[in-house]
C-alpha cells in the first residue's frame, strides 16, 4: 500500500515552481531531475560547482567529467554554468537556493533532520546537508515513513545526530505528505491506498487534521 519510489519522486518534482533554483541531494532526490514537469523551468543546483543540470544522460552518452555531487554522471542544460566549489557554497550560504530536496534518515514533529550518520556505521561526511538545510528558503524531505526494520522515522524528537534544527518544511513519504507546523505534523495527502489510521500507526509523534 501506499506510493512507490517512482510516484513518490514524481510527487516530489510536483513542488517545483517555474524559475527555481533547485539543490536536490543524494540518493532518491536526484530522480527528481527526470520528472520535471515540461510546462516549468528550474536551475538544478549541485554543490560540486554546477548551475542548469538536465537530466541524467542515456547510457553511452555520459561524459565522465560531468558530475553531481554524488559522483553521478549529469547533463548540462543550455545556459548552464560551472564553477569552483567556493562559490557554490556562496550560493547556498547566501541564500539563493530556492528548494533543496533532501533524504532523511529521522525528521522530528519540530523540523529537526537526521540524515549523514548512524553511530557506529561508517560515513564519508556530512557534504553540503548542513549547509543547505541552513541556507535554503525551503526543505523537502523525500524519504520512506518507516525504516527497513519497520521503526518509525518521523518522530516526536530525533534520536540520530542532528543535520540541523527546525529547517524541515515539508515531509514526502511513500504514505502521504505532511507539512511541519508550530503544532507539529500536519496532514497534507494520503498516499493512495493508505488509511489515516495506517497513517497514525506508522508515525511516532501526533499528527494534526487540519
Amino acid at each position: 500500500m501506499g506510493w512507490t519510489k517512482e510516484q513518490m519522486v514524481s510527487r516530489a518534482a510536483n513542488e517545483l515552481n517555474d524559475g527555481d533554483v533547485v539543490n536536490l541531494g543524494i540518493g532518491m532526490p536526484t530522480l527528481v531531475a527526470n520528472e520535471i514537469p515540461e510546462d516549468i523551468h528550474v536551475w538544478l543546483h549541485s554543490e560540486n560547482g554546477l548551475l542548469g543540470m538536465g537530466p541524467f544522460p542515456y547510457e553511452g552518452e555520459e561524459d565522465p567529467k560531468v558530475i553531481n555531487a554524488g559522483k553521478q554522471t549529469v547533463t548540462i542544460l543550455s545556459g548552464g554554468s560551472v564553477f569552483d566549489s567556493a562559490l557554490s557554497f556562496a550560493m547556498i550560504r547566501g541564500g539563493h537556493i530556492d528548494l533543496c530536496i533532501l533524504g532523511g534518515m529521522e525528521v522530528s514533529e519540530s523540523g529537526d533532520l537526521a540524515n549523514w550518520m548512524i553511530p557506529g556505521k561508517r560515513v564519508n561526511g556530512m557534504g553540503g546537508a548542513m549547509d543547505l538545510v541552513s541556507g535554503a528558503k525551503r526543505v523537502v524531505v523525500l524519504m520512506s515513513h518507516r525504516s527497513k526494520k519497520g521503526s518509525a522515522k518521523l518522530l516526536k524528537r530525533c534520536s540520530l545526530p542532528l543535520t540541523g534544527e527546525q529547517c524541515v518544511n515539508r515531509v514526502i513519504t511513500d504514505l502521504g505528505v505532511l507539512d511541519i507546523t508550530e503544532e507539529g505534523f500536519s496532514l497534507v495527502e494520503l498516499a493512495e491506498g493508505v488509511s489515516l489510521e495506517q497513517l497514525k500507526e506508522a508515525t511516532g509523534a501526533e499528527i494534526i487534521i487540519s
